[in-house]
């Protein structure tokens, strides 16, 4: 299969309809308050569900609108949160394409937080995580720009008494080629409002896109580069106050007792309150309410976290890893197969926690008074932060409004709440609108972390060398269970978790996936491609030193196993022809291969890395993907290399250490990040493919430190390990 290059547009299933049938209600058509307009929205109504439960906005979940305004401009409501990964840009591509709007004239809005406004993948939430942009919404933005536009012809045929299919659109107009007439759709729009909503309208063909498959301008930039996008750091609101809050050191420790006499006494310091996370220190200013909070004098009740550490935390889930877990996959007997194998072979991996370490610490401007609640945020949840705003301020659901910012990066951190809780509780305490600001150090040391996570792998092999068994242990702590409050549902398996482990491509006739919950007490959350980085490592680590023990070349040996994968073998074989796999890598430098699926698309990926004195330098990465048909080919490139970088920092210099209960890290110094002068040459090949779109913020972070390890090995004969690798780890004549 050959690979496109990023001008290209992709294939796409031509017979793919417009997706569940709305009734008339389905769409909700008002006048615009000022001078009319057209709003349509996309609605999957429950099944069964009629036309007088629809009337209801509770009763069913729209996706996404739409306005055309009559002087032609079309204003598009985003429910997806642009954290730089493009979704500003794309949401509207798939609108704009099935509706054929001038491009020129789309604007966007933030969605409030509104059921109304959620992702059918979360159940209705408007959460921005798990790579769910672009697949939870495809089908009804399409769905939704081709009913408008169905509607839009029907009125333009009217008003000219001619056939329907006498009308074709672009960039905005009705055109009748026949008397070369042409109407705006500023102008039909009223006529257009008063029409029975059409069913099943078909989605264009890929021949006919115009917009969707094309390297497009992302929306966000013009005003993130001349500074009027605003972030959270950037809320300003009347009388507002800035916060810093003074935590426990220890993770799930409280306050004792707190005297807050020489914090008050600092110039500008306004008021100190307790709040549920620790002690608020509220000033002017930030400068002032960190003053204030360094002399403030706390005491704390650490309780049982104080003894723990990440030594500890591996040492009791290697323990673990002696007894069976619940099973996440078995296909034939691999116990029995690794019983009486002619070889087995066994290796451990461990993985520290991460920290997020966003560019912009977490922050929230919150406004409380006795009957309203509104809050500023970088969020990833609309949903969740409205949620967690009530219960601060212990307003219903109608008094409490979200006001969406920029985010300054979120890779997980930010579907959390406890910063948007710091700010509502410190406002209502105060009777004043109260900006909470993080430092680095509270952002290093408060995070929730990627999971610590203990990884036990048997392989096993018959006389022949061939290998017939693959069984392997997960211990870790459960997301899911964070989410859901129990894994019973599941049979005691995390599905995120094991998520790139128990879906191992390969073709060994024996696999057991094995996962054991196991919660230390240190918070943990969703990190940038959550159970795949861990599992996009391990597994294809494995692989490699399988294909190592039979001699086998590490490309050719995964190919053979993936005959019943054809798209894995179209992007390995893209990969390796691109990165020159079967040519000798330049001297001084080796390389290393994976391929792996994570979010619904297909990564495939080689290092070229050097090996000086124990330090790892990644000289370039070669990187092909499918993803499903594609949206904006600039887009997935950019994607690609940013989350290549984020895990690269992760194999090569990032590890968050708990000591006493204490998280050890606390800035850039000594929580590392790969720096410009480090950054490898990125080149990104687009496999073409007619599949549903896949994701694309998270999955080339999941495969990187994989193909790192691997190029390490063949640089220097050892085995990585234990993440992240550390120059004396390869100094040493053991393996890492």
């Amino acid at each position: 299969m050959e690979p496109l290059m990023t001008n290209r547009r992709p294939s796409a299933d031509p017979n793919r309809s417009a997706g569940p049938e709305p009734s008339r209600r389905a769409f909700l058509k008002t006048a615009a308050a000022a001078g009319g307009g057209l709003m349509i929205g996309a609605y999957l109504p429950s099944p069964g569900a009629d036309d007088a439960a629809l009337e209801a906005a509770t009763a069913f979940e729209p996706n996404v609108w739409v306005k055309i305004t009559p002087d032609n401009k079309a204003r598009i409501m985003l429910s997806m949160l642009e954290m730089g990964q493009g979704v500003m840009t794309a949401m509207p591509m798939l609108l704009a394409e099935e509706l054929d709007l001038d491009w020129n004239d789309v604007t966007t809005e933030w969605a409030p937080a509104d059921r109304r406004y959620g992702n059918p993948n979360f159940g209705g939430s408007q959460t921005t995580a798990g790579s769910n942009s672009t697949r939870g919404m495809w089908r009804v933005l399409r769905g939704a720009g081709a009913s408008a536009r169905a509607m839009l012809i029907t009125a333009a045929a009217q008003t000219w008494s001619v056939p329907e299919n006498q009308i074709t659109t672009d960039k905005g107009e009705a055109i009748h080629q026949a008397s070369g007439r042409r109407l705006k759709y500023g102008a039909l729009v009223d006529k257009a409002a008063a029409l029975t909503v059409p069913q099943n309208v078909p989605l264009k063909e890929p021949t006919a896109f115009k917009l969707l498959g094309k390297d497009l301008a992302r929306m966000d930039i013009p005003e993130k580069v001349n500074g009027k996008a605003e972030f959270g750091m950037d809320v300003k609101r009347p009388g507002m106050l800035v916060a810093r809050v003074v935590r426990c050191p220890v993770h799930g420790g409280k306050v004792a007792s707190f005297d807050a006499t020489k914090a008050k006494a600092v110039p500008g310091v306004r008021n100190v309150v307790q709040i549920s996370s620790g002690i608020a220190v509220v000033a002017d200013g930030y400068w002032a309410a960190s003053k204030g909070a360094q002399a403030l004098s706390v005491q704390w009740n650490e309780g049982p976290m104080a003894s723990v550490s990440s030594d500890g935390i591996l040492k009791q889930f290697a323990s673990l890893a002696d007894k069976p877990g619940k099973v996440a996959r078995s296909e034939g007997d691999a116990d029995k197969a690794i019983a009486s194998a002619a070889k087995t072979y066994e290796r451990v991996f461990e993985l520290p926690y991460l920290a997020h370490a966003t560019m912009e610490p977490m922050n929230c401007t919150a406004e409380v008074t006795a009957d309203r609640c509104d809050v500023w945020v970088p969020t990833q949840s609309q949903t969740s932060t409205q949620q967690a705003a009530m219960a601060a301020s212990g307003l219903a659901e109608g008094k409490v409004f979200v006001h969406t910012t920029y985010l300054g990066g979120g890779f997980g951190r930010r579907g959390e709440t406890d910063f948007v809780t710091d700010a509502v509780e410190a406002s209502k305490a105060v009777g004043k609108p109260v900006k909470v600001i993080w430092s680095r150090e509270d952002d290093m040391h408060h995070d929730y972390y990627r999971p610590i996570t203990y990884i036990r792998l048997q392989a096993a092999f018959d006389a022949n060398n061939n290998p017939i068994a693959w069984k392997e242990r997960i211990v870790q702590p459960s997301l899911l269970k964070r989410l859901s409050g129990s894994l019973d549902a599941t049979g005691g398996i995390d599905r995120i978790s094991v998520d790139g482990a128990a879906d191992l491509p390969y073709a060994i006739p024996n696999i057991r996936v094995e996962y054991t919950e196991a919660d230390p007490g240190v918070p943990y959350g969703f990190w940038r491609s959550v159970g795949n980085s861990v599992n996009g490592y391990v597994t294809e680590a494995f692989v490699d030193e399988i294909a190592a023990t039979q001699g086998k070349d590490p490309y050719q040996f995964r190919r053979d196993l993936l005959a019943s994968q054809p798209r894995h073998r179209a992007v390995l074989d893209v990969v390796a022809e691109k990165s020159g796999w079967k040519t000798p890598a330049p001297a001084g430098r080796s390389r290393g291969i994976i391929v792996h699926k994570a979010f619904e698309s297909i990564i495939g990926l080689v290092a070229e890395v050097s090996v000086n004195n124990g330090n790892v330098r990644v000289h370039k990465l070669t990187c092909a993907v499918d993803c499903g048909w594609i949206v904006n080919p600039d887009t997935i490139k950019a994607q690609m290399e940013g989350g290549l970088l984020y895990g690269m920092s992760a194999a090569l210099r990032s590890g968050i250490t708990i000591r006493n209960g204490r998280t050890v890290e606390s800035h850039f110094g000594d929580y590392q990040v790969i720096r410009h002068n480090e950054a490898p040459q990125i080149d990104v090949y687009l496999v073409q493919s007619t599949e549903n779109p896949g994701g694309i913020g998270e999955p080339s972070t999941a495969p990187i430190a994989g193909a790192i390890a691997n190029a390490v090995f063949a640089a220097t004969g050892k085995r990585v390990y234990r993440l992240p690798i550390r120059p004396e780890m390869l100094k040493t004549n053991q393996t890492a």
